[in-house]
């Protein structure tokens, strides 16, 4: 049972793909929800078809946070992103609704849990040389400097990881340290802003990831039918954004934008698209098998039949329910 005494918070994490949103809103509906975005592209303008943000429609029915807040050409840190949910969390609860917070940036779920390490701030004529570095060499290169300088974070993280490689790069450039050395010197504890609540956590998936990355391609596709491909050349025209800002680099985004410019075919931009978000997908799984906590909500049953809108709404209110949400 929750501790009483606490306010109550709701997260809804997943793989990309997976229904956060469309469980999210269903959840809304049925408890006076407030849901608080927790997707690091959603957080951009612009960024819509591609980051899969709910429709005005939708947010006109109920209320959601922390979309839209950025331009482009901002940069929006997991540092950032804990000072407004800090900030966020007691206006919903002053208004009788609970927050329910939905998306799949992992880092921003872990740094409300866990809190942040004291890493240097980000410095963008590191990161503009990183960016270059990785045309010219490619990532896997600077994921093997990044094992000579830092074998414990680059252990972590696949040789495409972009964003992840260029941080921890960024940060021993700058410091001087290993990332990992960084955070080892500074434990977070209970530091996390979500400390002060009783937090129940769900996680939905299918069961075959099979089943998810037939989802992504198809996902993928409507995405390129709704416009994709006009919404980043809207951005693309613009003339002051590049790939190497944080919004440019959400995957998808990064493929179309590298077609605009011409450095591939259409085919080939789908197909690597899809082979990104099924690595993002990944990568998102292996954050969530160690997560301490979660109540998995399944989009199939034991069998591999999948399940119905009603019956995987009805697995996340039974673990609600017994939380006294």
């Amino acid at each position: 049972m929750p501790d009483q005494g606490l306010p109550q918070v709701i997260t809804l994490m997943g793989p990309t793909a997976s229904g956060k949103s469309a469980l999210g809103l269903e959840l809304a509906r049925r408890f006076p929800c407030e849901i608080v975005n927790v997707d690091s592209a959603q957080v951009y303008r612009g960024l819509d078809i591609g980051s899969a943000k709910p429709s005005l429609e939708e947010r006109k029915e109920i209320p959601h946070h922390l979309l839209d807040i950025r331009d482009p050409g901002d940069q929006y840190s997991a540092a950032d992103f804990c000072r407004d949910v800090a900030q966020l969390l007691p206006e919903i609860l002053e208004r009788g609704r609970t927050p329910l917070l939905v998306g799949g940036t992992m880092l921003y779920f872990k740094a409300l849990l866990e809190g942040l390490s004291d890493l240097p701030a980000a410095d963008e004529s590191v990161r503009a040389q990183i960016e270059k570095e990785a045309e010219q060499k490619g990532w896997p290169c600077l994921h093997a400097e990044l094992a000579k300088v830092d074998p414990q974070t680059a252990d972590k993280l696949h040789p495409n990881h972009s964003q992840r490689i260029a941080r921890a790069l960024e940060v021993f450039r700058v410091s001087g340290k290993p990332m990992s050395e960084l955070q080892a010197a500074s434990p977070v504890g209970d530091k996390g802003v979500l400390a002060a609540y009783t937090v129940c956590q769900l996680a939905i998936a299918p069961r075959d990831r099979f089943v998810l990355h037939e989802r992504i391609s198809r996902r993928f596709q409507q995405m390129l039918d709704a416009g994709f491909v006009d919404e980043v050349r809207r951005l693309f025209s613009r003339g002051d954004l590049n790939l190497s800002l944080p919004a440019l680099r959400s995957v998808g985004y990064r493929q179309v934008w590298e077609y605009l410019e011409g450095r591939t075919d259409y085919s080939t931009m789908v197909e690597k698209g899809i082979v990104a978000t099924r690595q993002l997908a990944k990568r998102q799984f292996t954050w969530l098998r160690n997560w301490q906590g979660i109540n998995w909500v399944y989009t199939q049953e034991a069998d591999g039949n999948l399940l119905e809108k009603d019956e995987i709404l009805l697995q996340a209110l039974n673990f609600l329910s017994k939380r006294s949400i």
